[in-house]
């Protein structure tokens, strides 16, 4: 009996486990992304956001020629073209924003000239979003948990990623079902128009034909 108890809670145990790392994998986490800027050329990164969506950003230039020291500009864009960052010649920088709106948010960077030699210039870019913005450290100190709390804190915060993905999801796929079932529909009435513009066009075409036919007494 005891065994059987024992194994039962091993059981829980293990499953709980996989389902906080299945939750973790499935909440956007902070990337980490490796770009090659060419000498004359722009490289851009994106990420489509819903919107009241915490970003933190920061890029660095990575140069093992120390001789050169290779300047970039960096500008960051929403979906409706608003500029939410620009520098220009610098080495290294960050940018943090709460989203607006929902959808494709860009990050270009271009190398700036004469000042790389012309050749490549590589910049990590550490991106996070939502969740991974956290700062779990100063949470844990200010409101005082650790251990066990602070992962089922932690949990909490992925869960609540999780449904507000899930509800943006399904919103867009509503929004995405409203407009192909108004393209079906005017596909449907342009079809049907055309098909009428056709029966009309042949009906008075087959009637000047025998009006002329007539007129000339061939009929």
């Amino acid at each position: 009996m005891f065994e059987s108890s024992m194994t039962k809670m091993s059981a829980k145990m293990r499953h709980g486990l996989t389902t906080a790392i299945l939750l973790f994998i499935m909440v956007p986490v902070g990337e980490a992304i490796w770009l090659d800027v060419p000498p004359s050329g722009t490289k851009c990164v994106s990420e489509e956001i819903q919107s009241n969506i915490v970003v933190l950003a920061d890029y660095i230039i990575i140069s093992e020629d120390h001789s050169l020291k290779p300047t970039i500009s960096a500008k960051v864009t929403s979906p409706y073209g608003n500029n939410l960052h620009h520098s220009e010649n610098v080495t290294h920088g960050e940018f943090a924003f709460t989203t607006k709106e929902s959808g494709n948010y860009i990050a270009c960077f271009w190398a700036d000239e004469k000042s790389h030699g012309n050749q490549d210039v590589s910049i990590n870019v550490e991106w996070k979003t939502g969740i991974a913005t956290k700062d779990w450290a100063s949470i844990a100190k200010k409101e005082k948990l650790e251990g066990v709390e602070l992962e089922i804190r932690k949990l909490e915060g992925a869960v609540e990623a999780i449904h507000e993905n899930l509800i943006y999801l399904r919103n867009k796929e509503a929004d995405m079902r409203t407009v192909s079932e108004k393209t079906n529909s005017r596909v449907a009435w342009c079809s049907m128009m055309s098909l009428g513009i056709c029966i009309v066009v042949s009906g008075l075409q087959v009637a000047y034909l025998k009006h002329y036919f007539e007129k000339k007494k061939l009929i």
